[in-house]
């Protein structure tokens, strides 16, 4: 059976900058062929023409689909399936999905769709991401501009428009599988610190907690997070129910026009990455739990790369996601140098010395 393709849920309120860093994504996949999912609703789908300006081999225009139902979940069988079918059935398959929610309500029903019979089989959640805006969460508003949230969910009748944001937010973090703090540029270092660690302590353990400006986060720690939420659904629990009777209990997402002020290249400042090389390892398990130590005393984000192990003709290849730690024996070395080489990716500031000398 093909491999299922992943896809990424990326939620947030409007305003958080859930589409500049998708935009950013695109303008940095190095080849990788990602189609999009967007929830338009109403006047505010204005970011599927921002979006669909990308225009190259990685997401032409036939690459983004647009949900014209404001409720994802409310529209499951009859839109949101049959949309996923007809991607999942093409001949040039993607290599990654992207779904783009509002967040005005839960995203647990969204990934709990993914287990529908029709697509289950075929396509699984790399990971939630949940956008945050780091500089109005700091002071206590969750969004930007409350009243353009407030407006964004009355154009919906299938939204309960009494919950408060705090309680639409806190469903947002329970689901999450890595936080993305966006708009730390406005924040100090302190505050930036504080938020994070309150961020830490209200999502799940293992839960990945990223601080970034203007949606510059590195594809490679965006994508390819092999979570598969759908499977997890019991740990992702919905802390308040505030949609309308769905005897499924699924609830809404749509819409978002963060398509705000700056352009964006600078990875470099806020993340970074570097190589380590080493000679042969003696023992894969015991190697593969020393970088797990690595990765848990640095918070490190991602790792991967390969190993050299004595007596093994192949080379082991290692590929982590915060300490969660795979390995598989991938092709023989043939004539390339019996090295280890590990590519290690963080946010910048990573001592790189104490990281070269641990994974020594």
């Amino acid at each position: 059976m093909p491999a299922k393709i992943p896809a990424t849920v990326v939620t947030g309120f409007l305003g958080a900058g859930k589409t500049t860093l998708i935009r950013h994504m695109l303008e940095n996949a190095n080849g990788k062929r990602i189609a999009l999912i967007i929830n338009e609703f109403g006047d505010l789908g204005v970011d599927g023409d921002i979006l669909k300006g990308c225009g190259d081999e990685t997401c032409t225009e036939d690459d983004i689909m647009e949900l014209s139902n404001g409720c994802i979940c409310c529209t499951v069988a009859e839109d949101f399936v049959p949309t996923m079918e007809k991607l999942l059935a093409r001949e040039n398959a993607p290599d990654h999905i992207v779904i783009e929610t509002s967040g005005l309500a839960l995203p647990q029903p969204l990934v709990r769709a993914f287990n529908w019979p029709e697509i289950s089989t075929k396509v699984t959640v790399d990971g939630v991401v949940t956008v945050v805006d780091g500089k109005a969460v700091t002071e206590g508003r969750f969004a930007h501009n409350v009243a353009a949230v407030d407006a964004q969910r009355k154009m919906d009748e299938n939204l309960d428009h009494e919950t408060p944001l705090s309680e639409l937010f806190e469903d947002q973090i329970a689901c999450a599988d890595m936080i993305v703090v966006n708009k730390t540029d406005l924040l100090d270092g302190p505050e930036a610190e504080a938020l994070v660690a309150t961020l830490k302590s209200d999502s799940r353990t293992g839960v990945q907690v990223v601080k970034t400006s203007m949606g510059a986060l590195p594809v490679d720690v965006l994508l390819g997070q092999g979570i598969g939420s759908e499977n997890d659904l019991e740990a992702r629990h919905e802390v308040h129910h505030h949609h309308h009777d769905h005897d499924d209990d699924h609830h809404d997402d749509h819409h978002d026009d963060d398509h705000h002020h700056h352009h964006h290249d600078h990875d470099h400042n806020e993340f970074e990455s570097f190589v380590v090389t080493r000679c042969e390892i003696t023992d894969a398990g015991a190697f593969t739990e020393q970088v797990a130590d690595v990765i848990r005393a640095h918070d490190i984000l991602r790792l991967k790369g390969f190993a050299a192990v004595q007596g093994k003709p192949m080379r082991l290849t290692l590929q982590a996601v915060g300490p969660r730690v795979d390995t598989y024996f991938d092709q023989p070395f043939g004539t390339n140098p019996r090295e280890t080489r590990l590519v290690v990716i963080g946010q910048a500031g990573l001592d790189r010395a104490a990281i070269e000398k641990a994974l020594g």
